[in-house]
């Protein structure tokens, strides 16, 4: 499908330098930081990241618009593991690359792109398609390969389809990655319900197990899997949402075949100086071998202080506490904003093995205690 998604939009920038006349812009993001880390203080690592993003733009009269969007995220690290001992990585790899034909009330955009949604802001149980951790200054996340439609109604409702194919990475919360040419789908319909709105969702996908479970246990190359989620958020004078999630791979195969997942949360901003923001989160992750059963689980505490000093300077505080292992995750920020240039200093003191975004790996950024300098220059 890549192969043919780029013959494709190749394609479409042909039928685009035809006819009307074309709007282009370009901009782009370098991002540099330096990363060290109290348990390998004389092995620093520095890095270097490039996101330059085309657009071309064109609106007929007729009510709706073309455009197509493409970007690569172009990163290189050096760590220094001794003064002999210097090791680089990097990678080139596309970021986005979609079209979309859009109108007042409907948009259809097809290629590599973000899909997320929900309401929850620290933990999320429906982050299904993306991985954005939200002490990311930059809120970077691949994207998946896929066919995604939305309409829009007038009284605020909305309505999502999506179908997406070889995405052969694992991506949200999943540990076990899709087969690569058989089509995911699901959709996806929100609601205003009060002062607020709510949502449910569902996503279907089979499960690549070839290489990952015995032969005996598993007469098939593939697991089913089906997603049913609910969500709504809500003013009440402080912001209230919810995020529910019910996960199920149709086998016995696998140890946990039921996965639980719930979210609450609420959010106010104090009349303290310049208005101190608070978010608090609860979560709780649970699988089993059963629907309801009490299974393997995980819970979490999550609070996000947001402080603006000034009209450049934010103060940002993020803590999670994980009350299986009683642990307690801490981030620090502090942000200054220019018109292209902004300044990160940022501290953590975490457990050396994150239990939050396992998803992430061993090599998380912000595993154990250290200090990151970024500073992001926009164009």
């Amino acid at each position: 499908m890549k192969l043919r998604l780029v013959f494709l939009l190749s394609l479409i920038l042909l039928f685009f330098s035809s006819a009307l006349p074309l709007s282009f812009s370009t901009k782009g993001q370098v991002i540099g930081w330096l990363t060290g880390n109290a348990k390998k203080s004389i092995k620093p690592m520095i890095g270097l990241r490039y996101i330059p993003t085309f657009s071309l733009a064109k609106t007929f009269e007729q009510d709706f618009a073309l455009d197509l969007e493409f970007s690569l995220n172009a990163y290189g690290t050096t760590r220094f593991h001794a003064v002999d001992d210097i090791r680089t990585d990097g990678e080139i790899n596309p970021y986005r690359l979609w079209f979309r034909f859009a109108t007042s009330q409907f948009e259809a955009r097809i290629g590599l792109q973000k899909i997320n949604f929900g309401s929850a802001m620290l933990l999320r149980p429906l982050m299904w398609f993306d991985r954005i951790d939200p002490r990311d200054p930059l809120q970077l996340t691949d994207g998946v390969y896929g066919l995604l439609f939305r309409y829009y109604f007038l009284n605020n409702a909305n309505v999502w389809f999506w179908g997406l194919l070889e995405n052969d990475e694992p991506k949200g919360w999943e540990v076990l990655a899709s087969v690569k040419d058989i089509p995911e789908f699901g959709g996806r319909i929100q609601i205003p319900l009060a002062n607020g709105e709510a949502a449910v969702t569902y996503h279907h996908r089979e499960i690549e197990t070839k290489g990952l479970l015995q032969p005996i246990a598993l007469d098939t190359s593939h697991i089913p899997e089906n997603r049913y989620a609910l969500d709504g958020k809500w003013d009440i004078g402080v912001g209230i949402w919810f995020e529910a999630a019910m996960v199920h791979q149709n086998t016995q195969a696998l140890p946990y075949p039921w996965q639980r997942a719930f979210n609450v949360g609420l959010d106010y901003t104090l009349g303290w100086g310049n208005g101190l923001n608070v978010m608090g989160e609860h979560f709780v992750m649970a699988a089993s071998q059963e629907a309801w059963n009490s299974g393997e689980t995980v819970e979490f505490s999550a609070l996000a202080l947001n402080y603006p000093l000034g009209l450049l300077d934010t103060l940002t505080g993020i803590f999670y506490f994980d009350w299986k292992n009683d642990d307690l995750y801490s981030f620090f920020r502090w942000q200054r904003t220019y018109d292209r240039w902004s300044i990160n200093v940022m501290a953590f003191w975490n457990p050396e093995r994150f239990e939050i975004y396992q998803v992430g790996g061993d090599n998380n950024l912000f595993a154990g205690k250290g200090i990151q300098i970024m500073i992001v220059y926009n164009y």
